[in-house]
């Protein structure tokens, strides 16, 4: 098997076990809540303890990319994350809403490091199809979490519960995946030894290094089109982040724990084949409507999910008889509402900033994003409780009137839950209306800084003596002058570009040069 192969399958691996990792609490909420003696909100508090510290770790994500082997960095998060996984199955509710927000640190340095290295290997006619093949694996670890945490979940084995089990399990598996990646995968940007490209970084002070990352980060940030994607993903991932809740709801109408994980495998697995798909349709329009293709798929997915979710969510009966139709419903939501990151917002980032900046473009939208909406599981406990009237079963409350508040809980959840999808969802499809205007420019202003470090580094290969220290496997890096110059870069895209040649002027070299890439 070929090196890069090899690579991406263990990356693949790896993601896989990130979101494994991540539906394991949800999928366990409510043996967590029986057990625990807590409430909907200090459930959904346990996820926001973790997804704070998260983004907050999103930009050490960036700075060990670029200073390390990203291979490296990816088995490092992998054990960090299982580490903490084993501390929860050992805790209280304190000690697990620590060991929640200790994961994020593993979790939060995996993800930027994946996603930049499945972009360095495509181009812009197949990248949506590789983060939809991204997407369908890292789902993957969502079905085995979340299938795991659910059916393990009522089984007790030598007096440990089974939730507790299934953080065990989940734990072991992540640090053997860790392990092989460590071993086996490689960085294109590092040599087979790591010799050349670490003597390179070790030229360079720790200081200058993260004033060189800050810089990055602030050209980064201006890009119009980076701004109006985080801005989008704020509210396109509220709803996502709301879902963990979903298997409470199941439970709740009164599906049995089985059925529950196989209703939750089923919406994830049309998740999956959506991503897949809205990946593949994102590469297709993108060659035949370069400018508005992407976004064009990306408003269509998001506006399906308002009706798809009321008909779930407040259409359908409280009733188990029906997990046909709950699972019909599932699929259609599933595959119809997945394509936005695939089709649009990952190849896009990678079009828009040069390459090596896609580890910060990576981590800096997921910084932005998970810091709203790790708010959205906490903020659906809220709405249930002090909104739509859900009530915890009162003690001593025989099996009938368990069962008659669980119904009523469980409306009270579904509305909880359409007003935390409908409204972000409506958002998400207006705010990507301002990239018909952005995209365009920024990604013609990331085609000419290309181009112009592709022709600083012939000069500088050039002007080098024959056996000099330069790593061809070291991407090319810009001096910090530069770095802040090359923000303004302005090009004026309207004005009508004057061919005929002139001595004194370079603009016209320039704009052929561009154009004939």
């Amino acid at each position: 098997m070929k090196a890069e192969t090899l690579t991406l399958v263990l990356v693949n691996l790896a993601g896989i076990m990130e979101r494994a990792d991540e539906s394991l609490l949800p999928g366990v909420y409510k043996e967590v809540g029986a057990a625990l003696h807590t409430d909907p909100t200090g459930l959904g508090s346990l996820t926001l303890f973790r997804s704070i510290v998260q983004s907050a770790c999103y930009p050490i994500a960036a700075y060990l990319a670029v200073r390390h082997n990203r291979a490296h960095v990816i088995a490092l998060g992998a054990f960090l994350w299982a580490a903490a996984t084993f501390l929860v199955a050992f805790s209280s509710f304190f000690q697990v809403a620590i060991s929640r927000a200790l994961n994020g640190i593993g979790l939060a340095i995996v993800g930027p490091a994946i996603q930049s290295l499945v972009a360095d290997s495509t181009d812009d006619s197949n990248r949506g199809m590789a983060f939809g093949w991204l997407q369908l694996t890292s789902n993957l670890g969502s079905v085995i979490g979340g299938f795991i945490a659910v059916l393990i979940a009522p089984i007790t084995f030598i007096g440990i519960p089974g939730w507790r089990i299934a953080f065990h399990l989940v734990g072991l598996i992540s640090i053997i995946v860790g392990t092989l990646v460590y071993l086996f995968a490689n960085d294109p940007h590092f040599s087979d030894s790591g010799a050349k490209s670490s003597n390179q970084m070790s030229n360079r002070t720790l200081w200058s290094e993260v004033k060189g990352l800050v810089l990055e980060a602030k050209s980064v940030v201006k890009i119009p089109s980076f701004q109006i994607i985080v801005a989008q993903g704020v509210t396109g991932s509220f709803p996502w982040s709301a879902l963990s809740f979903a298997p409470m709801w199941l439970e709740l109408i009164g599906f049995s724990h089985k059925k529950t994980a196989f209703l939750i495998a089923m919406f994830v697995i049309a998740t999956s084949v959506g991503g897949l798909f809205g990946g593949r349709m994102g590469d297709f329009l993108s060659t035949r409507l370069p400018n508005s293709g992407r976004i064009i798929l990306a408003q269509i997915s998001s506006a399906s999910a308002i009706p798809l979710a009321a008909i779930l969510l407040l259409v359908l009966p409280d009733d188990p008889s029906t997990g046909v139709m709950h699972g019909l419903v599932l699929i259609i939501v599933g595959f119809c509402i997945s394509w936005n990151a695939p089709a649009a917002n990952n190849p896009i980032f990678a079009e828009i900033v040069p390459e090596k900046s896609r580890t910060s473009v990576y981590a800096l939208d997921r910084s932005f994003e998970s810091i709203l909406s790790s708010f959205a599981p906490p903020a659906v406990g809220i709405l249930a409780q002090h909104v739509y009237g859900y009530k915890p079963i009162r003690k001593g409350a025989s099996e009938s009137e368990e069962i008659a508040t669980d119904r009523e809980n469980a409306l009270s959840l579904a509305k909880a839950l359409y007003t935390a999808i409908g409204i972000p969802m409506a958002l998400c499809c207006f705010i990507y209306s301002f990239l018909y205007f952005t995209y365009p420019k920024d990604r013609e202003r990331a085609q000419m800084e290309a181009l112009i470090e592709s022709e600083m580094r012939e000069l500088l290969s050039d002007t080098m003596p024959e056996g000099g220290d330069h790593s061809q496997s070291q991407p090319f890096e810009l001096e910090e002058p530069y770095i802040k110059d090359r923000t303004i870069i302005e090009v004026d895209y309207e004005d009508e570009v004057d061919l005929d040649p002139d001595e004194n002027d370079e603009k016209p070299i320039l704009y052929a040069s561009r154009h004939s890439l």
